[in-house]
């Protein structure tokens, strides 16, 4: 008898014992999450004094809790309002170097070619005056389609550079035949000479193949910081997925309902649970990588031979030298083009009878580098390209190294140092799971997100399409050519395929050779000739009919 009672006992004293001890977790107090949770702007209307039954919980383990329903709803909100803003935050300096910089280049992009056409202008306006003024609009139509194609416009810059050649001719043309008419068709078939009689010596196939190498470049890199821009604005938005978001919660916030929120998170657990929400993102690094290298490359141009500072600033020097090389051989272009295009009809006498000003006898002054202006926002090219790339190099691999980032975040983890004393999810204890590599297809063993890797991101997948179409456009501008108008010459220029530079090596004073150049160095022998030329050139017999022209004109 004495046994049957002892063993009746017995279970009824451990089943008091465990009355008692529920009764003692029942009555843990609430107090420091209700602090906790108010101090995030929270009605403590929605929090227990005391912890209650976790049956309802839907993601927090269902255990004695400090969390009602409506609490478990408003901080899964909130776990997800504050990861959008985390990412945002780590973000923040990929967005504001591409932000800035492009705003930099731009500014100083279009104050170049604003300095560049009002030099021109007052040079000429000061050598030619009258005579200039009456065609400035040949010379204005150039800046203005340079312009034009700089701003994304559909312009062909060989084409358009050959046009404002043999426009140039057709003007330069009567000016020095003035006791001709000619005709429309005569003056048309004039520029279809342009390149055969060659009369304004090798300027412009020099010009055309540094402008066109520059203006390419020089577009093809501020598209660049664009669509940098855009990408990583886009990318820094995110949309969590119902997977992350409720690992988000578990991480951030099923602390409070362990009654545990001073104790942060463990790093680890941090880790895999960004590796799983930021997985698409992470597979935009590697496009990403590329696509700054590219930039960087094309950066490299635009310090060396595509540099379109050095190309610009002297562009009125190089045009009025091709003028003085019309002026010097007039006789022999104005023969050809009458043997080809035939023997025009005498103007009225009254315009062959006009006499030049004496003034009209000013070459331009020899171009100083040293007098090169500095631009936008007080800095060059050299300097301002200097400043983009240092920040390139430090936006390599940022998509990888976000979740690294935010978990190195003291306001979000325990940090490394604290491996032990952190939550692991369940409890304040060391994470044991070990750390998913980057990118999608390495979640699917993820112990913290349901990522589902059969079904990459659509967004995301745009973006990696909208840097490899960058991608490839820089690559075609470091070589010297504009993907838009592939090969619409044989000539060596940048709007075509043979104006790239072989084997890495650019020749530094842009020259190329074509298969018409010769073998002995053309350009030493011209600038010699040309350092002939200017010492009798005033006097030759071509500024008589430049004489005449200026009178006709300005009479």
């Amino acid at each position: 008898m004495p046994s049957c009672i002892g063993a009746v006992i017995l279970p009824l004293s451990g089943l008091l014992l465990s009355l008692t001890a529920g009764a003692d977790v029942k009555a843990r107090s609430c107090g420091e999450v209700r602090q906790a949770y108010g101090a995030k702007g929270f009605s403590l209307a929605d929090i227990p004094y005391q912890e209650i039954s976790g049956e309802h919980l839907r993601i927090c383990p269902q255990e004695y809790t400090c969390c009602t329903t409506e609490m478990e709803d408003k901080l899964s909100q909130q776990s997800k309002l504050e990861f959008e803003n985390l990412v945002e935050e780590t973000s923040h300096f990929v967005r504001t170097t591409f932000v800035s910089r492009h705003k930099k280049f731009d500014e100083f992009f279009r104050e170049l070619l604003e300095n560049a056409e009002k030099s021109l202008n007052d040079m000429f306006v000061r050598t030619y005056g009258m005579l200039y003024m009456q065609n400035s609009e040949v010379f204005q139509d150039l800046f203005t389609e340079l312009k034009r194609y700089y701003t994304g416009g559909n312009v062909n810059l060989e084409e358009m550079l050959n046009d404002f050649w043999a426009r140039l001719l057709e003007r330069m043309f009567q000016l020095i035949n003035p006791q001709y008419h000619f005709s429309e068709d005569y003056l048309e078939c004039v520029s279809k000479y342009t390149d055969q009689l060659k009369p304004f010596g090798d300027v412009p196939r020099k010009l055309k193949i540094q402008v066109t190498r520059a203006f390419i470049a020089a577009r093809t890199f501020v598209q660049g910081l664009t669509v940098g821009r855009e990408v990583a604005n886009r990318v820094s938005k995110v949309s969590p997925t119902p997977g992350c978001i409720r690992a988000l919660m578990k991480m951030l916030y099923c602390r409070y309902c362990r009654g545990l929120p001073s104790v942060r998170p463990c790093n680890n657990y941090c880790l895999n649970v960004m590796k799983g929400c930021l997985a698409n993102q992470a597979d935009l690094d590697t496009e990403w990588n590329l696509f700054i290298d590219a930039m960087l490359l094309v950066a490299e141009r635009l310090e060396g031979p595509f540099n379109i500072e050095s190309v610009m600033d002297p562009i009125d020097v190089k045009i009025s030298e091709a003028i003085m090389n019309m002026q010097e051989n007039s006789i022999q272009v104005s023969a050809k083009v009458f043997q080809g295009c035939g023997q025009p009809k005498p103007a009225p006498a009254l315009r062959s009878a006009r006499s030049a000003p004496e003034n009209f006898n000013t070459r331009f002054r020899p171009y100083n580098p040293e007098e090169r202006p500095t631009t936008a926002a007080g800095t060059s090219l050299d300097r301002l390209v200097t400043d983009i790339k240092e920040k390139l190099k430090l936006s390599k691999k940022v998509w990888s190294a976000l979740a690294y980032a935010i978990c190195k975040d003291e306001g979000v983890t325990a940090g490394t140092s604290n491996e032990e004393e952190c939550w692991n999810g369940h409890s304040k204890a060391r994470y044991l799971p070990e750390i998913m590599n980057d990118g999608l297809t390495n979640q699917i063993n993820n112990p913290e997100v349901e990522v589902d890797i059969t079904r990459p991101d659509t967004f995301i997948r745009q973006q990696i399409m909208a840097l490899r179409v960058m991608t490839n456009k820089l690559k075609n501008a470091y070589n010297g050519n504009d993907v838009n108008f592939q090969d619409t010459s044989d000539e060596s220029s940048g709007s075509g395929s043979g104006s790239g530079c072989m084997d890495d090596v650019c020749p530094t004073e842009f020259e190329f050779v074509t298969t018409e150049a010769p073998a002995a160095d053309p350009d030493r022998r011209e600038e010699d000739s040309a350092a002939a030329r200017l010492g009798h050139s005033l006097l030759s017999w071509s500024l008589v009919g430049l004489a005449l022209a200026v009178q006709r004109l300005c009479r």
